[in-house]
């Protein structure tokens, strides 16, 4: 099968692998490594015999990697950072560059190899930081804030870096040929702005009316590659491309579902690129250059984490910060390898220039949680009492909150739910990891924070103490289940109100010790009978009765034991009896400018009058003296044939 074979394997073995590393807290990229090292020429057993064609197919990962890094990109996310990360992060850069560069001196390299090594190092991983951080429960920090927007900043040097350091292979060749690279560049810039900013989102706008979700998927990888080709053709960076077109698709309206529908095959094609890295890592190099290795390890490291400390600290940012930044960005990153390859493939840098770098990366980015993990121990050394910095929040009161609901998910009905809350006084405060949706509950001037509810820092910072509700709106059981366990070990006597995705989580829920239980795509199958029914003339009393005998049965189960549902449904049962209708009344009804009383509607129609809208204000249970008046809307209750009576004398002329 050839390829074909090769690929199968690559993707079993790597799944194996990267499930390791979920267990283990580490990021799945170095799992895929490791099964480039498994699966790799360097270490016997299964070999990949079609390493050429693999690392061909890499090149598209190196492409849609950065395709993706276009339509993540925005200048919102560095706009709370941005000094910090648009001017500390190239100080940031060339430091470490020259930190590189003193190295490569060291250890007797060329001026151009050196160079070449500070440049790689002064990269640092976004993934393997995200990942980090997530686990760490250190998203919505505002040290998080300042390393992902120094991070955002490195991943967008990359391009000139790639551009600009093979020409110095032939530097009197290379200074004409990098000037006419550059006008090449800016000329494909204009063009994209100018046209691709109005061409792409009119084709993404047609594409999308057709409906078809393959077609959409194929038009976003072909936008993506295609534009990287003709880059390619131009003289430029394939990469290059492929991002510019990522960035100028990502300020349309379609941004956000292209990058959602591009994730499962960008992550596919990174597979690819980062088992290809790790075809390349040699047992024996490693072995035989043991004290280059560690001497590289601990020269970058100490070496980057003390100049991300320095740059944090000179642009004003104190107490914990510049510590977090320093133990969370020393490590050598992803896109160095990236870097390394086109290295690698101008001539530029050697082989074992290029293994040296590919080892010490893969083995910072395993140091990396462990190192991370260290800060808050360290700073509390120095600040006793510390425990964890403060979290990204909006409108949470200093003296904290008492008695009130905590909404994990401010999503759709988790932003519903809090609207309502809002209406009725009761505080609350949303859990939200999805920075959009944390942006926006601010907008609606709602307490949130953003972080992961599955971390006790998080559920801490949201006075889960002394909460009295949580509600999971969230519908997957591994994240939910983490959340309870978390919950109910810092407040036993919260009441939660969990949301399922399927019947065979009732049971796991119920003995987490959730005390109420919603399957929203149930409800949403009865509500759908419930208005068929009616569509087919079926009474609505027969239609209740059917659709609440069924949700009975559904939760008899997990409500066996609760008063309070059954006393509900049997509310819900009596709700449906009285058959409520509103009615508009009209001006030459005999019953307009009188009271209720007086026209003795009880009597003369058999209805009940339960309340009248008027101006846009409910009265309810209005009193028998109450005058109703020309376009009052008058809820009332009553068989049907009351209800046609009452309708009738509402919009009939007085009789003469």
């Amino acid at each position: 099968m050839g390829i074909a074979t090769d690929i199968i394997l690559l993707v079993v073995v790597a799944f194996l692998c990267g499930l390791l590393m979920q267990r283990m807290g580490q990021p799945i990229i170095l799992g895929y490594i490791a099964t480039g090292i498994i699966l790799g020429p360097h270490t016997g057993g299964f070999t990949v015999s079609n390493i050429h064609e693999i690392e061909l197919l890499a090149e598209i990962g190196i492409a849609l990697l950065l395709f993706g890094l276009g339509l993540e990109f925005s200048f919102k996310d560095l706009k709370p950072v941005k000094m910090v990360a648009l001017v500390g992060t190239p100080l940031q850069m060339a430091l470490t560059i020259g930190l590189g560069y003193g190295i490569g001196h060291l250890m007797g390299w060329d001026w151009k190899s050196s160079l070449w090594l500070g440049a790689m190092v002064s990269l640092s991983s976004t993934m393997v930081l995200l990942k980090t951080l997530m686990n760490q429960g250190w998203l919505g920090t505002l040290s998080s804030k300042v390393m992902i927007g120094m991070l955002i900043v490195q991943d967008l040097a990359v391009i000139p870096m790639m551009i600009i350091l093979p020409q110095l292979n032939n530097p009197v060749v290379g200074l004409p040929v990098l000037g006419i690279a550059a006008l090449k560049a800016g000329v494909f810039l204009t063009g994209m702005i100018l046209l691709g900013t109005r061409l792409l989102p009119r084709l993404m706008s047609h594409i999308a009316r057709l409906g078809s979700r393959e077609l959409f998927l194929l038009a976003i990888t072909a936008i993506g590659l295609g534009v990287g080709f003709i880059t390619h053709l131009v003289g430029l960076s394939f990469a290059f491309g492929a991002f510019v077109a990522g960035m100028v698709l990502s300020e349309s309206d379609y941004g956000h579902q292209a990058l959602s529908d591009i994730i499962p095959l960008r992550d596919l094609f990174g597979l690819l690129f980062f088992t290809s890295v790790g075809m390349l890592f040699d047992p024996a190099f490693l072995y035989g250059h043991i004290r280059q290795v560690i001497l590289l390890v601990i020269t970058v490291s100490i070496g980057k984490g003390l100049i991300f400390a320095f740059v944090s600290r000179a642009f004003n940012y104190h107490n914990v910060i510049p510590l977090a930044v320093g133990l969370g960005l020393f490590q050598i990153g992803e896109f160095s390898f990236v870097l390394a390859r086109v290295g690698l493939s101008t001539g530029s840098i050697d082989n074992d220039l290029y293994a040296l770098v590919l080892t010490a990366a893969i083995l910072t980015m395993v140091l990396t949680p462990v190192v991370s993990g260290q800060t808050a121990k360290i700073y509390a050394l120095r600040r006793h009492g510390f425990r964890h910095e403060r979290l990204e929040s909006s409108k949470i009161p200093d003296c904290g909150q008492s008695r009130h609901v905590i909404i994990v998910g401010g999503g759709r009905v988790g932003f519903q739910i809090a609207r309502i809350l809002k209406r009725l006084n009761i505080e609350f405060v949303i859990i939200e990891l999805d920075h959009r949706r944390f942006e926006q509950a601010k907008e609606a001037d709602m307490a949130v924070i953003y972080g992961d509810a599955g971390h006790e820092i998080v559920l801490e910072a949201a006075g889960i103490k002394d909460a009295a509700l949580l509600i999971l709106t969230i519908p997957g059981l591994v994240a939910a289940r983490s959340t309870i366990v978390h919950s109910k070990r810092l407040n036993r006597h919260i009441e939660i109100v969990a949301r399922t995705s399927g019947l065979d989580y009732f049971d796991v829920l119920k003995d987490l010790g959730v005390s109420e239980v919603v399957f929203p795509e149930f409800e949403a199958s009865l509500e759908m009978t419930r208005q068929s029914l009616l569509r087919l003339k079926v009474p609505l009393t027969e239609v209740q009765r059917h659709t609440d005998t069924i949700r009975r049965e559904l939760y008899a189960a997990f409500f066996n034991d609760s008063d309070n549902y059954r006393v509900l449904s049997q509310l819900r049962d009596a709700e449906q009896q009285f058959d409520l209708q509103w009615v508009r009344l009209a001006r030459e009804s005999p019953i307009a400018h009188r009271s209720i009383g007086e026209s003795e509607i009880r009597k003369t129609t058999g209805a009940s009058v339960v309340g009248v809208v008027r101006n846009g204000e409910l009265m309810p249970n209005p009193s028998a003296d109450f005058i109703l008046m020309p376009d009052d809307l008058i809820a009332i209750i009553g068989s049907e044939k009351n209800r046609e009576v009452f309708c009738d004398v509402a919009s009939s002329p007085p009789h003469k």
